[in-house]
């Protein structure tokens, strides 16, 4: 299960993290306002421009005033397997679903997120086919068309209600996003599908569902015939942005939004830390990395992404960052030691000094290990006279194996530390 959990303090913004085996929350609040806008991504699996904008927001943005609600891979099955839905179009099952449903637990929970008397707002991400015209120009250019909308059920809600105004506020979104078009041909269009009257299907639907109870709702949909990840990335974004303004929602983020710099942020792919004991930087590790210290069950996986998961596979553990196959893990059992020490005490480049259980160490000549008797050790990739313990010796990047190094530039290697049989804890040594 992602177990990926955010906790920081921002002078009056607290944010935080509701886990469960369906569903992440990570919200962003305030204690200025009740005022909330909740952003879901990740509805259909194969629509990676919605869950990798909400995993950006959740991430690079921060709220000044009032609250954000961010649900970023809402079908994470489905965004695994890169496809719309493994168990049907969840988002088709927002007015009925089967009791055997494989869904149902996941659309409960979220169905009760949108009631939520917090809830001022719902954002329902996709990417879309074409780019929709209210004239007819061709397959791509078309009234049946969702790509580069905003979608909308019903121009009002029926009761007032903040926000009640789904039309009027989709059209100053429509048109604020327009202003800064990556290419003419983007343009952005507000869809009116008249779901009570003319759409079976939409009634279905998340928003609609949200609608019906008096929740304003709106669906955003980039192109998934737009050039790359990023463009979809970015309108996501560039839309959201729009309706946080709506909202007098204060925020500050830590990047341009500009094609390039959201490449940058969807390929930081983070860490991924296993059981409190070893972490792996996922930006650089190899395709598949064997003897990995585990338990034989109940192993814990924080990955620092919000779209981070895995999926146990034949024996072993594949990890994804949204629907990117990252890393394969191939398990080496071990029962974990209760007791370790927090620091060990290591001579980098002829200086003494100590390292942090779990911490990654850099290394320009060699190093070793002091040798304790409270512990042994293990570099994974050297191969010594003492194959039993390894401390106490003297270890460079020539007396290294390359193939069992973690890194796809093989500088980067796993040292691990053991009390007798049962292990403690692994650090990195990065050769410069």
């Amino acid at each position: 299960m992602n177990k990926f959990y955010i906790k920081i303090l921002f002078m009056l913004v607290v944010s935080s993290n509701y886990v469960s085996a369906n569903l992440n929350i990570i919200k962003k609040e305030n204690s200025d306002s009740k005022t909330t806008l909740l952003v879901i991504g990740g509805v259909h699996g194969d629509e990676p421009g919605s869950y990798f904008a909400a995993s950006i927001l959740a991430t690079h943005y921060k709220i000044k005033s009032k609250n954000l609600w961010i649900v970023p891979n809402l079908n994470k099955e489905s965004i695994k397997a890169n496809a719309r839905g493994i168990n049907g179009d969840m988002n088709r099952k927002f007015s009925f679903m089967e009791n055997g449903d494989k869904d149902k637990e996941t659309v409960q929970e979220i169905k009760k997120v949108i009631l939520s008397q917090n809830v001022s707002l719902v954002l329902n991400l996709h990417d879309g086919h074409g780019f929709y015209r209210k004239e007819d120009k061709g397959n791509i250019f078309n009234p049946t068309a969702w790509g580069q909308t905003c979608v909308i059920d019903q121009c009002k809600l029926i009761q007032n209600q903040p926000f009640g105004n789904l039309d009027t506020i989709a059209s100053k979104v429509r048109d604020n996003v327009n202003k800064n078009l990556l290419q003419e041909h983007h343009n952005f269009n507000v869809r009116n599908t008249n779901t009570k009257f003319d759409d079976e299907a939409m009634r279905l639907s998340l928003t609609y569902f949200a609608v019906t109870n008096n929740k304003p709702a709106f669906a955003i949909e980039s192109s998934k015939n737009l050039s790359s990840l990023s463009q979809k990335v970015f309108y996501h974004l560039l839309a959201i942005e729009e309706f946080m303004k709506v909202m007098d929602i204060s925020y500050t983020k830590d990047f341009t939004l500009k094609e390039e710099e959201i490449g940058k942020l969807i390929n930081n792919y983070g860490t991924l830390a296993i059981n409190g004991n070893m972490s792996l930087n996922l930006n650089d590790v190899k395709k598949d990395l064997a003897y990995t210290p585990m338990k034989s069950s109940e192993n814990v996986f924080n990955f620092s992404n919000p779209l981070g998961d895995f999926s146990k596979v034949n024996g072993t553990y594949i990890a994804y960052i949204g629907n990117k196959e990252i890393t394969t893990l191939k398990p080496e059992y071990f029962k974990m030691a209760n007791v370790c020490p927090k620091k060990f005490n290591v001579e980098i480049d002829g200086k003494a000094t100590s390292i942090d259980k779990s911490s990654d160490f850099f290394v320009k000549d060699d190093f070793k290990v002091i040798d304790d008797k409270s512990f042994r050790v293990n570099v994974i990739g050297f191969v010594s006279k003492n194959s039993s313990n390894e401390s106490g010796v003297k270890i460079n990047l020539k007396s290294m194996n390359k193939n069992f190094s973690v890194d796809k530039d093989n500088k980067i290697f796993r040292v691990e530390f053991y009390k007798g049989e049962e292990f403690c804890c692994m650090s990195m040594v990065h050769f410069k």
